[in-house]
């Protein structure tokens, strides 16, 4: 067992150089001060303060153990906070950002419903398709889509979506249906921002360079062109699901239909405060069910 007698009363010495100063602030007698630091310098059998009559000043080795002892007291300090904040209210504001479509059809439902419990917060959502610098910009948490590039930020998979592969009924009775992902090559593939399609292949994904005569960076303006037979798109499920119930859309390669994340990112050794915390937990829950 660590023994922590005497560990606040270093570091307040440490800090205030001063045995009589450090007593004041732990509101205790300075005679109670010396001899705890007296009795850690014996257990640690090392001189931990060098003592004159006008100052007191650490050793090497008293600077040593103090970084550490700071690191110590820090991370208890920083738990306490924890757990007193779990049953804080969320309140004062907070400021995310999300990708446009998704962020219009299921993030925006969401905070505004989370606003409707707690009414003391005052939220700031900016909706962008561009990775925007959480830390420069000032956001408490970004709503990330797909694959995440290596980064500072810290991430929680808040959920998934799946990537459907689709085409109009339309289009499949003129050019015919693929049912081979090596057919792909002679369809018109409607691209968004990447140059390939991503798939499920034997417990692995396997990327497929596609193409076709449009490329658009908007998953709305790929769908109104799959529904009008213009050709092959894929997307995740909230563009094009409905449109696969109603018969609009036709869904291709289920056996390879493959998924990817639904990420909130903050930066990284943040302590997460009650409203983050809380809103992580709440769009994890609503996501999921």
């Amino acid at each position: 067992m660590f023994n922590w007698e005497g560990i606040c009363e270093f570091v307040a010495v440490a800090e205030m150089e001063s045995f009589t100063l450090a007593a004041k602030k732990l509101s205790i007698s300075t005679a109670q001060v010396s001899r705890q630091i007296s009795a850690l310098e014996a257990r640690l059998a090392a001189k931990l303060f060098y003592r004159t009559t006008r100052k007191v000043s650490a050793t090497e080795v008293g600077k040593i153990y103090y970084q550490h002892c700071r690191q110590v007291l820090d991370g208890l300090d920083e738990a306490e906070r924890a757990i007193t904040n779990l049953h804080a209210i969320p309140r004062g504001h907070l400021k995310l950002t999300a990708p446009n479509t998704y962020g219009e059809r299921t993030i925006a439902p969401l905070v505004n419903d989370f606003i409707a419990r707690y009414p003391e917060l005052n939220v700031q959502l900016h909706l962008s398709n561009q990775a925007l610098d959480l830390v420069d910009e000032g956001f408490d948490l970004g709503i990330r889509l797909g694959h995440l590039e290596n980064s500072s930020m810290m991430a929680k998979q808040l959920s998934s979506r799946k990537l459907h592969v689709c085409a109009s009924p339309d289009y499949i009775n003129q050019q015919g249906l693929p049912t081979r992902l090596s057919e792909l090559e002679q369809h018109n593939c409607l691209l968004g921002t990447k140059d390939y399609w991503q798939f499920q292949e034997q417990g692995s994904r396997r990327n497929i360079r596609v193409s076709g005569n449009l490329r658009c960076n908007s998953g709305q303006a790929l769908t109104d062109a799959a529904l009008k037979g213009i050709g092959i798109i894929q997307l995740p499920d909230y563009y094009v699901l409905s449109y696969i119930q109603q018969g609009l859309l036709i869904n291709l390669f289920d056996q390879y239909l493959d998924s990817d994340g639904i990420w909130a990112l903050y930066p990284h050794n943040r302590h997460l405060s009650p409203k983050v915390r809380m809103l992580v937990d709440y769009l994890t829950e609503k996501l999921n069910q």
